[in-house]
């Protein structure tokens, strides 16, 4: 696995990452990560299209989805 670019945003680290004819898109915030595979055949310009779908309606979409990780992660650790 390789990292080919980082898309710089103040909530999160997002890395666009190549391995085995696919892009990687990981986005951490914190304990938690969210990775997107997509192959690079599904794509006509390659990391320039992968840039494009990581635009700001993604991002919110995926920080709400790390808000709702904390809270289930929270509610587990204190059940036990």
């Amino acid at each position: 696995m390789r990292v080919i670019a980082e898309i710089p945003n103040s909530q999160c680290r997002i890395s666009i990452l190549t391995m085995n004819q696919k892009f990687i898109v990981k986005i951490e915030k914190g304990n938690y990560e969210q990775t997107y595979k997509v192959s690079e055949m599904d794509l006509f310009f390659g990391l320039e299209d992968v840039k494009k779908m990581v635009n700001e309606t993604f991002i919110v979409k995926v920080l709400e989805r790390f808000k709702q990780m904390d809270q289930d992660f929270s509610e587990e650790l204190s059940s036990i």
